[in-house]
């Protein structure tokens, strides 16, 4: 932390000038148009806080009312969002996504421009997310470097017990350590932190924003590695798109998407099924007639009701989601069903002063099957390895949530910003298991989480320079959990209870940048983050293969310290982004191994501490206007750095070195060319570091061509070179997906979306 607060300082050393600026009330016009100088119909134009202010018509323009100078930015589809300063009338050129400089809205609740950013940022745009092979969220998002779920599987085959996902070095167990969110309301997995990668339909994504580093501060529990925010599309105008593809593996996807626009009003409905017939994941040399293919089917929808216009706006959404998966063997089954309900308004207040209100809540049933793997079998004797299955346990957990969030953004003269907000979250989960060994038994758990708390910040800027300092204090409780056993007659108070337990827990973070003229600026930030235990983590046993993870009721928090120091670049051709980063874990959850035979059992226990430190790269560069190139490289050094247990070993599924380069090509005549090449270093899948995974290179590809202006085909590839990329060892080796091919049509028709 010394270290971190000598850059920061060295970072307030450097002079900078003052600009004067002055507030008043103003009507003006803004058009848009591309690079060729053509009006962009329906692009949106917004306050800095994210209030929409108006669309442009036919011929790119429209006119709104702020004070200047006002702070919009400008957003449309297929194109990069921009971020200007205007105080009368004023034409915006918009480059393609890839080309455009990025607005970061995650990181502060409030936007800034790309050099403003203390801290590193990236957006997938709805085109970017569009055109890249695989069509699940876990694989688009994998586009970025360093990002990636607790283990290398897809979610169309994955138990959902591993669909954490990590950041900056950090790794995960089931449970995130990195916060997914969508329009302030949190999407991880209220009984194990997980994520549901499939609930959301893919067309009603307008972009996904991921801010890397702690950002407790703001947003509380599992933002430790950062936040990975999905903003959701918006009613703009009256028109549908249906998508819909088939390929290898019996994998198919299916959206549709539908919005109407009038007046105040704005409706948008949007829906689809997606899946795979799947594959063996258990290595050919080590499978037996007990395996069968992994695979999940699943259906997804969602309903947006959208009235207002400025100065305020209503909402209301609900959304469900349904999956069945078959996780490899006749026995071992889960599925899940979802529904979530979101109400809420923003209201842009006087003198650019903006405030937001959500409510919402889910309802969700989840059930899985475990089973253990006999070596031989009665049935037939000439079968010597994994011949057989035998049920161990069935688990059904129901569980609600309910939560709510405000926040208020106050401008106080031209350079200063208050952002103050309050949240709570509670979630309430009830554990139904029985067991099948020996006698068996019949037991039911039942357990309270709540999370309150209230946070503020104050970003000022002054020319060259941003600052800001912000701190939230969060009361997590977790209480009244109770556990009854069936004795065959009547039910009955467990011997131990599980015990109750109370955290009063404050994060601050501070940041800071210096531009250096119009094209650089360094940066700095230091911060505190932490994440709760899991209902999972406390009380639930997983399991994934053969490997049995035990819970542990007397976990405590993670708590995280961190900093981060960075050079960036902008220009015409895009940006790129150098940061060097430092994050230590202290009591990290971890899965500790008790015994490596097989079954392998491990158990949740808090360790000393975790710490990846290391150096990342990101880039968004242009070097023609029909062509993108984005990437980046991390290195992580992450090790447990303190503790009786595991010194010095690497922390489980993080590699050292990884990497990412994307091309996206588009010629109108011709069509839409883009290639993901992702390549990782060796790594290993557990705390005891004896079983390896070796580093693996992929490359996927996206191809299409459009048939007049409402119709367009396309075909994808992923894993082209059709490498054995393996995914863990329970000690048994299991395998990614093969090559996989598809091919589909999109089709527009209505107005211009």
């Amino acid at each position: 932390m010394r270290l971190a607060f000598s850059l920061l300082l060295l970072l307030v050393s450097i002079d900078g000038s003052v600009t004067l600026r002055a507030e008043k009330p103003v009507s003006l016009t803004v058009r848009v148009v591309d690079r060729s100088g053509a009006s962009i119909a329906g692009a949106d134009i917004q306050e800095a806080s994210g209030q929409l202010l108006g669309r442009t018509d036919t011929s790119g323009q429209v006119t709104v009312s702020c004070s200047t100078p006002c702070r919009l930015r400008i957003a449309a589809k297929g194109f990069g969002d921009k971020f200007v300063e205007a105080s009368a009338n004023i034409t915006v050129q918009l480059d393609p996504a890839a080309a455009s400089q990025q607005v970061t809205v995650t990181a502060y609740r409030a936007p800034l421009a790309s050099l403003e950013s203390p801290v590193t940022t990236r957006t997938l745009s709805q085109p970017t997310l569009s055109t890249t092979a695989g069509f699940t969220v876990d694989a688009q998002v994998r586009q970025l470097p360093g990002v990636e779920l607790f283990r290398r599987s897809s979610s169309l085959v994955a138990n959902p017990t591993s669909q954490g996902v990590s950041l900056r070095g950090l790794g995960s167990t089931s449970a995130s350590r990195t916060l997914v969110t969508e329009d302030d309301v949190p999407l991880n997995d209220a009984v194990g932190g997980w994520i549901h990668w499939n609930e959301m339909p893919e067309l009603a994504i307008d972009r996904i924003e991921v801010l890397r580093g702690g950002a407790s501060d703001l947003y509380g529990s599992s933002a430790i590695g950062g936040v990975l925010n999905v903003v959701p599309a918006r009613s703009s105008a009256s028109t549908g798109e249906v998508r819909s593809s088939y390929g290898r593996l019996g994998t198919y996807d299916t959206s549709a998407l539908l919005e109407a626009a009038s007046g105040k009003l704005g409706i948008l409905a949007s829906g689809g099924a997606l899946g795979t017939d799947g594959f063996i994941q258990i290595a050919p040399g080590q499978r037996g007639p007990v395996d069968t293919p992994s695979n999940m089917h699943g259906q997804n929808g969602l309903v947006d009701l959208d009235y207002g216009s400025n100065p305020l706006r209503f909402f209301v959404r609900g959304s469900g989601f349904n999956e069945a998966r078959d996780n490899g063997t006749p026995y071992q089954k889960n599925g899940t069903r979802l529904w979530r309900y979101v109400a809420g308004s923003d209201w842009q207040a006087p003198h650019n002063a903006s405030a937001a209100l959500r409510l919402y809540g889910s309802t969700e049933h989840y059930r899985q099957t475990f089973s253990s793997i006999q070596s031989s079998s009665l049935a037939n004797s000439a079968c010597t390895f994994r011949c057989g299955e035998s049920p161990t346990r069935f688990t059904r957990v129901p569980d609600n949530e309910l939560g709510a969030a405000a926040h208020w953004n106050q401008p106080i003269g031209p350079e200063f910003l208050i952002v103050t907000g309050a949240d709570v979250h509670d979630v309430r989960v009830w554990d139904r298991e029985q067991t099948f060994s020996g006698a068996g038994t019949l037991s039911n758990l039942n357990d309270r989480q709540r999370d309150s708390a209230a946070y503020a910040e104050a970003m000022w800027t002054h020319q060259a320079w941003t600052a800001t300092a912000s701190g939230r204090l969060d009361w997590f409780r977790n209480f009244d959990a109770h556990q009854v056993n069936w004795n065959g007659f009547a039910w009955v108070p467990a011997a131990t209870q599980p015990p109750a337990m109370s955290e009063n827990i404050f994060d601050p973070r501070l940041g800071i940048s210096r531009k250096l003229g119009v094209h650089f600026a360094i940066s700095g930030s230091a911060f505190r983050a932490f994440r709760a235990p899991t209902p999972s983590e406390l009380y639930r046993s997983t399991q994934v293969g053969s490997k049995l993870t035990l819970p542990n009721p007397t976990l405590q928090s993670e708590r995280a310290t961190g900093w981060e120091f960075g050079v960036a670049s902008e220009g015409r051709w895009g940006i790129i982004r150098t940061s060097y980063f430092d994050t230590q874990v202290n009591r990290p959850i971890v899965a500790v191994t008790l015994d490596p035979a097989n079954p392998l059992l491990l158990k949740r226990q808090n360790l000393g501490q975790i710490e990846s430190r290391g150096l990342s790269v990101d880039f968004e560069v242009t070097p023609q206007h029909w062509l993108a190139l984005e990437g980046g490289y991390q290195y992580a050094h992450a090790i447990v750095s303190r503790g009786s247990q595991d010194l010095s070993n690497w922390i489980p599924e993080v590699a050292r070195n990884m990497g990412t380069l994307n091309l996206r090509a588009f010629k109108p005549r011709l069509g839409t060319l883009s290639l993901q090449s992702r390549i990782s270093g060796r790594q290993y899948d557990d705390d005891a570091n004896l079983f390896p995974l070796h580093g693996y290179f992929r490359l996927d590809a996206y191809a299409s061509h459009d048939l007049g202006a409402h119709l367009t085909l396309f075909a994808s590839g992923e894993n082209l070179f059709d490498r054995a990329i393996e995914v863990s060892k329970t000690p048994n080796t299991t395998l990614a997906t093969p090559r996989l091919a598809r091919a589909g049509l999109q089709l527009l028709f209505g107005g211009a979306r």
